[in-house]
This record gives C-alpha cells, structure tokens and sequence, in this order.
C-alpha cells in the first residue's frame, strides 16, 4: 500500500495505531489538532489540519489508499459543538475521499451508535441505530454516510464500533473491554481484507461476557487475542452492586446512556492515567 491517512493521529488510540499503520505502508500521513507529535515513523508525515475544514483535511487525501478516520471529540458535548468535528469532519472525510478516488474509509464509530439496547439483547451488527447520546448520534449519521457514499459511489468503509479500549476499570469492561493489542489487529483486519464493500463490525476482546454479536463480520477476519474475564473476580468484588433500573448499569452505553443529553459522560468511566495520558481520539 502506497499511502495510509490517519485522523486522530494525537489522540489516545490513534497514538497506539501509528507505529502498526507505518508499517502496512509506504508513507503513512498522520493528522489532528494540535502543532506537532513526536516519535515519527521514517516514513510518516504529520500535517495539522482540522477535520471540520474541507480546505485542510481535503488536500491530504490525494493518492491516498485508504483513510482511517479517528479524529473526533470522544464525549458527550452539546450538539453544537459535535457537529463540527464529529458531524461535518465525517463528511469531509467521505467526501474529500471520494473527490480523490481513495478506495476505503476505515471509521473508528462507537457502542453509542445502539447504546440504548439494554444488555440482557445481545446485538448483532445489523440491529437497527438506537443512539444513547448526541455523540452516538454523530456514529449513525457517519455509519449512515458510509453506506450512502458505499453504494452511490462504490467507496467502501468499515464501521468499528468499539465497546471500551481502555483498561478493566469496572463491572462493565468485563465485558465491554477491547484491548490496545486487539484494536490494533482490528484495523489492520479492517485495512488488509480484499473487499468489504460496507461493514460493520464491533470493537471487542474475546471476553467471555461480551454483549454483542460479530457472527456477521467474519468475513473481516477479526480473531481477537484477549479476554477480560482474568479481571473479573477482582473487578466484581471491589465493584458496588448494578441497578437493573439504572441505565448506566443496564444499558450498552453504560455512563452515556445515563448521561443527561450534552453533558460529559467521560468522567463516569473511571478510567486510569495510563488510559487518558495520550489524550482522546
């Protein structure tokens, strides 16, 4: 592969997924928000530029082969300040691709596209969208982009709707948790099989817990490696008991389905240093 693009090339996960991607590609052109990163690949290229601006993130797609789109503001936030980055960023990306004849769009979407399913459904990949925030709103709109400009335009996407790549903090993760290793597999799954046409596939370990069905994507060759179920002995005995009537606990959006709409849902996770030292993505 001649040229990789990676947005969210600063944040938390896209700061794992850089070195793995140089690797797949002969130039690999990394981007986000902020002035500089460090440790560059020999062969990668970062650009500042601001998915919400055509006339930045545009001109980077030229002779791309793929783009993977992770450039987003990852909380709950009102609507009006998702719908730059996470709204018209999406279309920029699609459609910036497009213009320049890149043949995918690998797009980091999320469990909050369906997080207001409760866990006691285990979801397949083909459930219809039931956003549990704003944010998950930005992932229906965008996964409902990447069908439209796959079948208008024979652009192909794969949607990964990752559950929690973060350390097993909590009784959720237990189930929900996609580890670092396996999110970086999950991409380069996502980059390297021969056709997808559009697919959706959800981000997880190979948990024994885990809430959701990917029987649908196995053409995707995704075989996760890790499972958290080693955490949970320790993680239920220090945890205070689930409400089944709260929907932080019952539903598959945890924290996010909770959350009033636009207001932060982040603090909830109880995430640990090692997982926000990175910055988001």
């Amino acid at each position: 592969m001649k040229k990789l693009v990676l947005t969210g090339a600063a944040g938390r996960l896209g700061s794992y997924l850089r070195g793995p991607l140089a690797k797949m590609c002969d130039t690999l052109v990394s981007t986000d928000i902020v002035e500089s990163i460090d440790d560059l690949a020999a062969n990668e290229t970062y650009v500042r530029a601001d998915v919400a601006n055509m006339n930045e993130i545009g001109p980077l797609l030229e002779g791309a082969d793929m783009v993977v789109h992770f450039g987003a503001i990852v909380d709950e936030a009102p609507f009006e300040e998702l719908l730059g980055p996470n709204f018209i960023g999406s279309y920029n990306v699609w459609e910036a691709a497009s213009r320049h004849g890149v043949r995918r769009v690998v797009y980091a979407s999320s469990i909050h596209a369906v997080g207001m399913y409760p866990k006691t459904q285990a979801i397949g990949i083909d459930v219809p969208h039931r956003p549990d925030t704003f944010y998950g709103l930005a992932k229906c709109f965008s996964e409902d982009l990447g069908r439209m400009y796959w079948e208008k335009r024979g652009l192909e996407c794969v949607c990964l709707r990752i559950l929690s790549c973060a350390q097993v903090t909590n009784p959720r993760a237990v189930g929900s948790w996609l580890s670092y290793d396996d999110m970086i597999l999950l991409v380069q799954r996502a980059i390297d099989t021969p056709i997808v046409g559009f697919s959706v596939i959800y981000g997880v370990s190979d948990n024994d817990r885990a809430p959701v069905d990917n029987s649908g994507a196995k053409h995707l060759g995704f075989r996760p490696r890790d499972n958290a179920e080693q955490f949970a002995e320790e993680i239920y005995a220090n945890s205070e008991p689930l409400d089944p009537l709260d929907p932080s606990d019952y539903r598959h959006g945890g924290p996010f389905a909770g959350v009033p709409l636009g207001k932060s849902a982040m603090m909830a996770l109880n995430l640990n240093k090692d997982d926000t030292g990175k910055g988001d993505t």
